[in-house]
């Protein structure tokens, strides 16, 4: 089945495509003028934790989908390598959470 999200982030059913799921989301295009651009779908949760020798990330649906779209971001080929994403208490993460950092290489 081919699905999209619509505005309440529901799943709608689009068509038939056998085991996948098509996701329409909109990035922003990279500026070198400006810094990259964070977008965060309404009630993100996004918390990050240290369980040994393991890092965790535990998220709802909106802090995925928000965390997808900035991935996307920083896999645009017009970023350059060395520009990263910076995830902490202040500015996105749950109390609680270990600071993040994910680079392009």
């Amino acid at each position: 089945m081919l699905y999209a999200l619509n505005s309440t982030l529901n799943f709608i059913k689009l068509g038939q495509v056998p085991e996948r799921l098509k996701m329409l989301i909109d990035i922003p295009v990279y500026n070198s003028q400006e810094v990259l651009k964070y977008i965060w779908e309404n009630n993100f949760e996004l918390k990050v934790k240290d369980d040994k020798n393991e890092i965790v990330l535990i998220a709802n649906k909106a802090g995925l989908i928000s965390l997808a779209t900035q991935l996307l971001t920083l896999a645009q080929d017009s970023v350059p390598a060395g520009a990263h994403l910076h995830y902490d208490e202040n500015n996105s993460l749950e109390d609680g959470s270990k600071d993040l950092i994910i680079q392009k290489a």
